[in-house]
Order: structure tokens, then sequence, then C-alpha cells
């Protein structure tokens, strides 16, 4: 089954196939905090305790179909991790990291055009806790959860770049460069947006 990926204004568009979704979280780091305050899009990507939900997946599950032109690139730091986002509208779409051999991407999700009953019926409904020391209200943690989503994230990562699918990553090129140039934010902008 594929979930429609879809910006605020759906100028980019694209799909998931669910099957290779790994994993669901709700991430509560001050990064992804940061990451909504860049955006100005609090409102519809924080949950009341300042967390993001994330669905864990490798890069080859995603498939654009419309609007690349639109795909945006950020950063929060020179060493951190790529933040993508819709540059028509400023929804976050995921995070990758810098290296495409790590092939992960956490789909913010917003980006996603479904609605929740169907990503649960798609993906499960089970979700972990991240990072909850940055969240803004108590949230209970899931360790065990957590530790059973490590596990199949990891086990995605591997088979990806043991057998080569790491390569069939939309958010880098043939030769490993990310296909937008990351705005890295200084010293000052991050302090603006971080929380």
């Amino acid at each position: 089954m594929n979930i429609r990926l879809r910006c605020r204004c759906g100028k980019l568009q694209g799909e998931v196939d669910a099957a290779r979704v790994a994993a669901r979280a709700v991430c509560y780091c001050k990064d992804c905090q940061a990451f909504a305050r860049f955006l100005k899009a609090e409102n519809a990507v924080l949950d009341a305790a300042g967390g993001t939900e994330v669905e864990a997946a490798v890069p080859a599950a995603l498939r654009f179909t419309e609007g690349l032109e639109h795909l945006a690139c950020m950063s929060l730091s020179p060493k951190g991790i790529y933040r993508w986002y819709a540059s028509c509208c400023n929804t976050p779409i995921g995070n990758t990291p810098r290296d495409p051999k790590m092939s992960y991407v956490g789909l913010v999700r917003t980006c996603l055009d479904a609605p929740d009953e169907g990503l649960d019926r798609a993906l499960g409904r089970a979700r972990f806790t991240a990072n909850t020391g940055s969240a803004t209200k108590p949230v209970q943690s899931t360790p065990v959860g957590a530790v059973l989503a490590v596990a199949r994230i990891g086990m995605a990562l591997a088979k990806a770049r043991l057998g080569g699918g790491w390569r069939s990553n939309p958010f880098f090129d043939t030769a490993g460069a990310p296909i937008r140039a990351p705005r890295v934010l200084t010293r000052e902008e991050r302090a603006a947006v971080t929380p």
C-alpha cells in the first residue's frame, strides 16, 4: 500500500511504500522543535508537549511525483542532519543523515496525506517516544518500544547498505551529494529558533 505524500499547498507530491516504513515515533528533541520553529509551523507539526511524529523508513520507500523543484534542505549546524521541506509552503518532509549510505529518512507526519486512522491501518498504531527529556510537558517514555523500533530500523539500514539499496535515495544524487544545497543556520539563527 502506498501513502500519499503532499505538502500543504499541494505543489510537492509523492508517495511512500508503507511496507518499507520500519517504525513510528514521536520525537521531543530540541532540534525537531527548532525545525518546526524555523518553518513557522509549530502549530501544524508539534503536539501539545512539543513532539514531532516521525515515520522511520528507508529513502527508497519514497518517490516524488510532482514539484521536486520545491524541495529544499536546511541544517541546524554545520554537522547536523539534513532537514528537508517544501519551500513553497514550509511543510516539513523529513530528516536524513548527511551520508546517503546511512539509508534512513524520518518522514514528518505533517507531509503524509492520510487521516490518522488510515496511517494506523497502514503502519500500525504503535509509536515509541524519543528524547522525552526535552518535552514541554510530561510524557511517558517507551523504552521497550524504542529498543524494538531501533532494532527494526537497524535491520532496514543494514539490508540497504549490504544490498546496495542505499543508492536509491531521492534526496541525494548518484555522487552522494544532496540534490539541494543545504542552508546551514548561523549560531544566531539557530539560537532564535531553539527553545
